[in-house]
């Protein structure tokens, strides 16, 4: 069984240069448990001496609004954060908004392509449901997918709607050393299948853009949320095949309502647009959560 160490890796980027990321969607209004794990990000490129980028992950056109994107800068601002690069300010890696950075994302397909690495799929999300006996991968809510269209080739079905989906290699171990949640291993094929990196309607995936994107922006340092563990998995896979340099991952604990149910954007009350109508103010929100905390 082969074993893929993102901590051994010999192209991971010294912390010297740290290199940090906000990377919000704008898909509704950020919350108190975007701003918390924001704030991690924040204080960890501070406490490094390095630099903190603002990326707008605005790829997927039928779900975000440019309110948000607005929203989004006013109340990462008025929450504290301050960023040296990214969609408002410039910088080096520009652009900062996903919708713009569209050749990016096409070299890192045709590279995936050439090597091999991915095939195209004509499945639908309801086929995959059918065929699949575990409902889902893990903690991620996405299938295992049974490899139903392994052997398509791209010449048979010239005539069909496909997306491409990454190979994994069934039975290999993806071991990393998380720098908050301490190791981690997870087993191609058991805990997630092929994955999609290029959608049928012409869209980058997540994970091929933000493996793209933290590359090409030279992010030594990723910190998000916990749920996202798996696609770290799947991340890892695609930086070794991209043959870019890996970074460090640091995933937070999740922020819990009330009844225990993780916060999402539906969480209105918990919007930090509302927060503020209601004359919370960002230090004794930040205060409130680390007494609980404790």
């Amino acid at each position: 069984m082969v074993l893929f160490s993102a901590v051994s890796s010999p192209t991971a980027i010294p912390s010297a240069n740290y290199r940090g990321r906000l990377a919000p969607s704008p898909t509704g209004y950020l919350h108190l448990g975007h701003a918390r794990t924001f704030w991690v990000a924040q204080a960890r490129a501070r406490a490094a001496g390095g630099q903190l980028i603002l990326r707008n992950e605005d790829l997927d056109s039928t779900r975000y609004k440019m309110e948000f994107v607005d929203a989004m800068l006013e109340d990462l601002r008025w929450f504290g954060f301050h960023w040296d690069e990214g969609p408002d300010t410039g910088g080096k890696c520009a652009p900062y908004h996903q919708s713009e950075r569209g050749s990016f994302y096409q070299d890192a397909l045709e590279k995936l392509r050439q090597g091999n690495f991915i095939y195209p799929c004509t499945c639908s999300r309801k086929d995959i449901q059918a065929a699949t006996r575990a409902p889902h991968a893990n903690d991620d809510g996405e299938p295992v997918y049974p490899g139903t269209c392994r052997g398509n080739r791209p010449s048979e079905i010239a005539n069909h709607k496909f997306a491409w989906r990454f190979r994994v290699p069934a039975g290999e171990t993806i071991a990393f050393t998380d720098g908050n949640l301490g190791r981690q291993s997870l087993v191609a094929g058991k805990h997630f299948g092929d994955f999609v990196v290029w959608r049928g309607d012409g869209v980058p995936a997540y994970q091929l853009a933000c493996v793209a994107d933290d590359a090409a922006m030279q992010i030594t340092e990723v910190v998000r949320g916990a749920d996202l563990l798996v696609s770290t998995a799947r991340q890892i896979l695609l930086y070794r095949a991209l043959g870019f340099p890996l970074p460090d991952f640091f995933h937070c604990e999740l922020m819990l309502d009330e009844t225990g149910v993780r916060l999402a954007k539906r969480h209105d009350a918990l919007s930090l647009r509302q927060l503020r109508a209601r004359g919370e103010s960002p230090e004794s929100l930040r205060r409130d959560w680390a007494a609980k905390a404790k």
